[in-house]
């Protein structure tokens, strides 16, 4: 069983849209030094189920090589950590970094996620 498919855990959807990534970029941020988190919570019009996510690197994470292992660092720290830590009904975009995402203790950078999202949430709580 995936940590997705667990028991009162919340499904983890990827963002295909760019409009949802477009609505993420006007959200606030948390940066750390692996990379940028964004986060939103999606309106009432919106399908408001599950956590939805997406990853972007753009060509200043470095060639395609180190851009899909940086997405591919993205995603499993995503996977691992957002069903726990995440909100029903939230978006969040992992924004790769140059020189780090891919080279950054991975432990390390799923603490950074955990603390990231924590910071976004007690933000909007304010």
């Amino acid at each position: 069983m995936d940590a997705t498919d667990a028991p009162g855990r919340p499904a983890l959807t990827t963002l295909l849209k760019r409009s949802d990534f477009l609505a993420a970029a006007r959200a606030p941020r948390q940066a750390r030094d692996g990379f940028i988190l964004q986060a939103r919570e999606r309106r009432q019009d919106e399908k408001a189920e599950g956590i939805r996510v997406g990853y972007t690197c753009s060509k200043k994470v470095g060639n395609a090589v180190k851009r899909n292992r940086a997405k591919r660092r993205l995603r499993e720290i995503a996977r691992l950590e957002l069903p726990e830590h995440g909100r029903d009904g939230w978006d969040y975009v992992l924004i790769g970094r140059r020189d780090a995402t891919a080279a950054l203790d991975f432990d390390r950078l799923r603490g950074d996620l955990v603390s990231a999202v924590a910071a976004l949430h007690k933000r909007r709580r304010s």
